[in-house]
């Protein structure tokens, strides 16, 4: 299965918007569920606003990553402070 860039998908939704989901879909070789469900994740963004939230998508999942290791650090500090000397 090919992977599109941001920039190719909001081109594509552009031009489904200029004609139809199934032309643009034949044109591309794109099933059309594909563009339905880009469209309604990227909506009416433009390249920036795609390539921005690509950006924002990677930060959060790095800031829930580092959440969960002081979960884990937190639970084990708790662990050792709760064991009677």
């Amino acid at each position: 299965m090919k992977r599109y860039t941001e920039e190719q998908i909001i081109r594509m939704l552009k031009e489904a918007e200029a004609t139809s989901i199934s032309e643009t879909s034949r044109k591309h070789g794109v099933s059309e569920w594909s563009l339905y469900r880009w469209r309604k994740m990227y909506g009416d963004m433009d390249i920036p606003d795609a390539k921005r939230l690509k950006v924002l998508e990677k930060e959060n999942a790095r800031l829930k990553r580092i959440v969960a290791q002081q979960a884990v650090d937190i639970d084990a500090l708790k662990e050792v402070l709760s064991k009677k000397w």
